[in-house]
């Protein structure tokens, strides 16, 4: 008796183990997928992603989370970040071209050499952001405080 249910034991673990268990790295896939395809992913989480050299012109990245996501050498020409978080993510050489930042988080992101021009920053956070080597006109960013 007690061999059986040992047995039964050591093959239910083996079963449970093999059973394919959603992670977060693919259910970001497919949200990656989705934006791709569509240019669609309002509120998406996209934390950690690499969107590298991605062309991701007009996107809706409203309300995304870029947390820490790989955008080197993106096109976001017009794309609309309002609201997006992008703590800590790596925009180094984005084509950022009418790009809408609104009460987004830029909160120690890497715009390093970036191509800011018309983009919109209201209220956005920039606290530790890098934009050495930047280049932009008609961008509303204010630095200071009082009036």
């Amino acid at each position: 008796m007690r061999q059986a249910l040992l047995t039964a034991v050591a093959l239910i673990s083996t079963l449970s183990l093999a059973a394919p268990i959603p992670t977060q790295a693919s259910q970001n896939q497919a949200q990656v997928k989705r934006l791709l395809e569509t240019g669609v992913c309002s509120g998406c989480d996209l934390r950690g992603v690499n969107l590298s050299g991605a062309h991701l012109i007009g996107a809706d990245l409203r309300n995304a989370n870029l947390r820490g996501a790989n955008l080197r050498g993106a096109n976001l020409e017009g794309a609309d970040l309002e609201g997006a978080n992008l703590e800590a993510a790596n925009l180094t050489k984005a084509f950022a071209s009418g790009t809408t930042f609104n009460n987004a988080n830029l909160t120690n992101a890497n715009l390093t050499e970036a191509h800011l021009h018309n983009a919109q920053v209201d209220g956005a956070v920039m606290i530790g952001t890098n934009i050495t080597g930047a280049d932009g006109f008609d961008i509303n960013l204010g630095i200071g405080g009082g009036e």
